[in-house]
């Protein structure tokens, strides 16, 4: 491999949302920095509620940090320089360069782009000015003819800055051959002189079995295949989607005599899901996710996770029923966790004049402290100590939960007998508190659980980040993959009709 002094760059698309483009754009990075090669990843505009604070206070999306992890960098705005936060049916706030600008729907958003093309570009430009490689995944399909016109995370960010684009196909949805060839039809011939192949993902069973295809597929388009990726259980890693969060999960038999029940209310607007990642890796954690009452009932500890709506939310954990559950699971003295939008929910009132504009509303009481809603966005990467153990994380959040002053403290927030209020994400990556809080809510919900005295959350991750790395060296053309990179899409790729025709 050569990097010959030359800034490479790939454009990473798929043919639907979830065909996997972040975990593909995750282990290229992971493959090039073990060739000792430096990359970044960059996705121009993310549409995700699952965020993160990078060192310096800058908001963007958890999958663009879950790929700078993959390539041994540290995350930064410029991997994410535009960042949509979905908050109701039509609306979402736009957090620009780490900071939110702007609340908007999806057709005043529109006339936003022509300016944020030009931040994008610049971005990228930066990137590729301090990287070797910078591989750019792109947002949903390359092919949304509706929206190209003003598109500034696919094929417009792809002609703009002369990106070879590679798009992926889900297999396991079913018409992956359709699926690639139709991304490519329909585009103009300015877009199509830049696909310069596919990759397969999500395949079981025998590859030799899809071989005729591929070559039919060659045939028809003039566009190899750059290989076929098999089917891995549990290759996504922060996710940036709450459609992708699995019902339940579980990080194998327990340690002790009994297994950990946890549910988490699968709130509509859920946000930083991620935050349970640690506790499904766990030995003889169960997680699951609820959205009936009667899903609380077995539960050990129910948490009411982060949220881009909390007012909205906490009406639908009303009107669902889980609101009560929770209720009565507290007042059994069982353990309830509340994470930012969950802690504000759990205050006794909510005022609301910046997000949803709801005035006060009723809590469920089961925290001593009131919420103020800012219009300042809090963004921080505070560090505190709680059970004894010292504690990293990262908070986003508008509402404000001032509690008692005689409330007993808990990173930021408070704890009043079995319930437990923090506005902290990340908290229970940190091993060493993760242990001692399951321990406490083995204690309180009388379970004979024993927490894994070695589980490394940190190891875990990059477990996977090299199973996505060998995922492309083992089953991609990593040859033909670096000449695309290095040299750009080859010259005189053939235009596929009806797109060849358009002008």
């Amino acid at each position: 491999m050569s990097t010959s002094g030359t800034r490479g760059a790939l454009l990473v698309a798929g043919t639907t949302s979830d065909a996997g483009k972040s975990v593909v754009t995750a282990g290229i990075c992971r493959w090039l920095v073990r060739q000792g090669v430096s990359v970044a990843p960059f996705k121009a505009q993310n549409m995700s509620n699952n965020s993160m604070v990078t060192a310096d206070g800058a908001e963007i999306g958890r999958a663009q940090v879950m790929q700078a992890a993959a390539a041994r960098v540290e995350p930064e705005a410029a991997m994410n320089p535009v960042l949509l936060k979905p908050g109701g049916d039509d609306a979402s706030q736009v957090v620009v360069m780490g900071r939110p600008v702007a609340d908007v729907t999806a057709l005043s958003y529109r006339p936003m782009k022509a300016a944020l093309l030009e931040q994008v570009l610049a971005s990228l430009a930066d990137l590729r000015s301090r990287f070797d490689v910078v591989v750019c995944e792109g947002a949903g399909s390359p092919t949304e003819i509706n929206l190209r016109a003003d598109d500034i995370a696919n094929m417009g960010l792809a002609t703009a800055a002369d990106l070879p684009v590679l798009v992926v196909g889900d297999i396991d949805r079913g018409g992956v051959f359709p699926a690639l060839y139709g991304t490519v039809a329909l585009m103009p011939p300015a877009d199509q002189r830049l696909v310069a192949g596919f990759l397969v993902n999500k395949f079981r069973g025998d590859v030799r079995l899809l071989r005729p295809g591929l070559v039919e597929l060659e045939r028809l388009t003039g566009r190899p295949t750059f290989g076929v990726l098999p089917w891995l259980p549990g290759a996504a890693v922060d996710v940036e989607d709450s459609l992708d969060v699995p019902v339940a999960s579980s990080g194998g038999s327990p340690h002790g005599e009994d297994v950990l029940r946890v549910s988490v209310a699968r709130l509509p607007r859920l946000s930083n899901f991620t935050d349970l990642d640690a506790l499904a890796a766990e030995p003889g954690v169960l997680v699951r996710y609820a959205t009936r009452p009667e899903e609380l009932g077995d539960a050990d500890l129910v948490v009411l996770p982060g949220t881009r709506a909390t007012v909205a939310d906490l009406g639908w954990l009303r009107e669902s029923g889980l609101a009560e559950a929770v209720a009565r699971h507290a007042a059994g003295g069982r353990p309830v966790l509340g994470i930012c939008g969950g802690h504000q929910m759990l205050a006794r009132t909510i005022t609301d004049e910046v997000e949803s504009r709801a005035g006060t509303v009723a809590g469920l009481g089961l925290l001593p402290g009131d919420v103020r809603f800012a219009r300042e966005k809090t963004l921080g990467r505070p560090t505190g100590t709680a059970l004894g153990e010292v504690v990293h994380g990262y908070e986003i959040h508008h509402g404000v939960v001032a509690v008692d002053d005689e409330a007993e403290p808990f990173l930021d927030g408070a704890r009043s007998g079995s319930v437990f209020g923090t506005t902290w994400h990340g908290a229970l990556e940190n091993d060493g508190f993760r242990r001692a809080f399951l321990t406490e809510v083995a204690a309180v919900a009388d379970r004979r659980f024993v927490a894994a005295p070695d589980t490394d959350f940190a190891a875990v991750r990059e477990q996977r980040l090299d199973r996505l790395g060998d995922l492309i060296a083992e089953h991609a053309d990593t040859d033909a993959l670096w000449r695309l990179i290095e040299g750009g899409a080859p010259a005189g790729l053939p235009l596929l009709p009806p797109g060849s025709a358009a002008r």
